[in-house]
């Protein structure tokens, strides 16, 4: 996807922004309320709660604070814990680095966690009642995502390592690891040999290094021997990309002897353009490998039953096409069958987890612009919706299979964490992270519309309005065009297009769903492949009209905004309407054929398009080819590091409305990827976004 919504909402709970000098409006109190207009620096005052893991005996939850540090413009995250039954919770590590993704030894004693404190990532293991941490990894390529065995004899955890060294013993081929990449490092010639594809990827260069899975042996709180690489070879051993991930992708068999992993494509010089992701288990002693799945789509995130009888993982039926419904399937391990748990249930299940009793699992899957939480038996006869409303994820299931944690957010607040009782009942709040920064900020609670689009079709979308809305009165309006395609706006917050903050600008915001949005039924997303200016922009536009019927609309002052495929339509709406009063196009797509020459996932482009050389209309719904229509000012925003819609695109734009003579104006981030992260960035680009808009939207520029 150019836009990977699963990994968009999961990456918003880790990463930031800031900084001092914006807010294009000035805060405004609200008579009677007591409550003011919500702010830029209310998004850096925000916790973000994640990765919530429940403790062996079920009575604490770990999980991960991540807050935004202005003074040293980043961001620290940190473990803490907090009593299932309530209470005030505390917190256990305290690094001004990222401490993350905790996970309990099976005694209870231990949680192990990735950190960057010392410079780079590696392991550590700190006791669960508090107490000094210790590094448990020192090698030179970095480790990250420990997970323990069950046996609590073996850590196994994900670096990347150069694949010729792979094969060597542990001392030997981390050497040579170090070696290579100091003598990068120190080496004045910076240039790349690249010989075939993948070679970057998202934000990052691949430099010919394999992800592999390694386990350490652990004593008494430290190793107790060297790590052993379990997957060498010129090969990743978990999905590179996160449309393929949904979270830890490999798992131990309940006795520690195996270890379930997520293959990348094979071979090497076709991974671009293949999803061809399997299943293997490798013998955690001997490291024999043998293949689970075949099938040419894609496999992934094996979890074996707490019985040992079963192994569960989600599949997708067509190869090739990234976007297609994610399935969870069952794995007897007896006599190697397969079956669908899922077949009937029209949506994509994200990470699950299994139930103690081995009988039922627990997975998140969205739903008309939400996230239930849902169980599957595995006699595949029953799908159950287990807790409804909002954005729910990150499940976890106390061992005695009676309480469910998760995480839930919604468009008016980030996420906090939750307890349910396995049947769904119970819902109540184990953190209140954010209550007191929320108590004195005034929102009006986003509204859910239905309208017609394309061929009868049932469109939803989200209004979010200002706060201290008067009905009576006509607003600016802005259109929003989410990204994916394949993504929908869902009931959740974002820290980086926040339908709040924007309307505290004083605007009305539509969010609508169109063809091509997940969690309305496969068909609907299958609509959008090789139609982009088709059924998709009727539905937009159709969406457009139903808010210039609106009394509180003022249709003389309309803004469309987008970033990635929603970039793509700000490009199309610029050939094809002078609806709006100005555009602004985020990392958009603007010509199919450079897009496809320099995008990492090929995949994406030939499912969507075609291969340029074989498809006669390959191009038909490009931007560029209708540029002599364009006319609308535009905000171009795009960057040096994003590799899904390289900077070609947004240059290739500003180009064109330059030599036309259409107002536009670039905004260009060296050190950002598809999305714009990095503190002070992120302010400035609200600021660029705010003060833009407020030049066509503000009163006296409708005159």
């Amino acid at each position: 996807m150019l836009h990977d919504s699963i990994s968009y909402w999961r990456a918003t709970l880790r990463l930031v922004l800031l900084c001092p000098f914006l807010v294009a409006i000035s805060p405004r109190t609200f008579a009677g309320e007591g409550r003011r207009a919500m702010e830029f620096d209310d998004l850096v005052r925000a916790q973000r709660l994640s990765e919530p893991q429940i403790s062996p005996d079920g009575t604490t939850v770990a999980y991960v604070v991540t807050r935004a540090d202005k003074a040293e413009n980043r961001t620290d995250s940190d473990i803490w814990l907090a009593a299932l039954a309530g209470g005030e919770p505390r917190q256990l590590t305290a690094s001004p680095k990222h401490d993350r993704h905790p996970r309990w030894s099976p005694d209870g004693k231990w949680i192990v966690f990735e950190s960057n404190r010392g410079g780079a990532f590696q392991l550590y293991l700190i006791p669960a009642d508090g107490g000094e941490a210790r590094q448990l990894t020192t090698i030179s390529t970095e480790a990250t995502q420990p997970v323990w065995s069950p046996d609590g004899r073996h850590v196994a955890f994900v670096s990347a390592v150069f694949p010729e060294f792979s094969e060597k013993p542990f001392k030997e081929s981390d050497e040579l690891n170090k070696k290579k990449l100091d003598d990068r490092e120190k080496s004045k010639v910076k240039a790349r040999v690249i010989t075939r594809l993948l070679y970057r990827h998202w934000d990052s260069w691949v430099d010919d290094k394999r992800q592999h899975l390694f386990v350490v042996p652990v004593g008494n709180g430290v190793a107790s021997g060297d790590p052993r690489n379990l997957t060498p070879g010129d090969r990743d051993a978990i999905p590179t990309s996160s449309t393929f991930s949904a979270g830890d992708d490999f798992a131990f068999s309940p006795d520690g002897k195996k270890l379930a992993y997520t293959a990348t494509p094979t071979p090497a010089r076709d991974e671009a353009w293949l999803t061809n992701h399997d299943i293997y288990e490798v013998d955690v002693e001997t490291g024999q490998r043998r293949q689970i799945t075949t099938s040419p789509a894609a496999d992934a995130f094996p979890r074996y039953s707490p019985n040992g009888k079963w192994l569960a993982y989600r599949a997708q039926k067509r190869a090739g096409f990234e976007a297609d419904r994610w399935q969870l399937m069952l794995y007897d391990r007896a006599n190697g069958k397969t079956q669908s748990l899922t077949s009937d249930f029209d949506s994509w299940v994200e990470a699950f987890i299994w139930a103690p009793d081995s009988r039922t699992l627990y997975f998140d899957a969205e739903e008309h612009a939400g996230k239930p939480l849902w169980s599957a038996t595995i006699d595949g006869k029953s799908v159950r919706k287990v807790v409804d409303k909002t954005v729910n994820g990150e499940v976890a299931i106390s061992p005695d299979g009676k309480a469910l944690v998760f995480s839930r957010q919604t468009l008016s607040r980030p996420a906090e964490l939750y307890r349910a009782g396995a049947d769904g009942g119970d819902v109540r709040p184990i953190t209140r992270a954010n209550d007191a920064l929320f108590a004195g900020i005034s929102m009006t609670e986003p509204e859910s519309v239905s309208y017609t689009g394309a061929g009868g079709a049932k469109i939803q979308m989200w209004i979010v309005k200002p706060p201290g809305f008067d009905p009576a009165r006509k607003y600016p309006f802005v259109f929003w065009v989410h990204g994916g395609p394949q993504g929908a706006y869902l009931d959740a917050w974002s820290y980086r297009w926040n339908a709040q903050l924007w309307s505290a600008q004083g605007y009305v915001l539509a969010l609508p769903n169109p063809r091509g949005s997940t969690g309305f039924g496969q068909k609907f997303v299958d609509e959008i492949s090789h139609d982009w200016g088709g059924k998709v922009v009727e539905d937009l536009m159709a969406g457009l009209s139903h808010m210039e019927k609106q009394r509180y609309v003022d249709t003389n002052r309309m803004a469309a905004a987008g970033a990635s495929y929603g970039g793509y339509v700000m490009n199309w709406f610029q050939g094809h309407t002078d609806k709006f009063k100005t555009l602004v196009t985020h990392c958009g797509v603007f010509n199919f054929w450079s897009m496809y020459g320099t995008t990492d996932e090929l995949w994406f482009d030939e499912w969507e398009h075609g291969i340029p050389w074989e498809a006669s209309d390959f191009d038909k719904s490009s931007p560029h080819r209708f540029a002599a229509n364009f006319k609308t000012p535009n905000l171009i925003i795009h960057n040096e590091l994003d590799f899904r819609v390289p900077t070609d695109q947004g240059m290739s734009l500003f180009t064109t409305l330059q030599r036309k003579g259409v107002r536009s104006k670039l905004l260009y981030f060296p050190d950002e990827g598809h999305w714009v992260l990095k503190p002070q960035n992120s302010e400035l680009w609200h600021k660029t976004i705010f003060d833009w808009l407020g030049e066509y939207l503000k009163e006296q520029a409708a005159k």
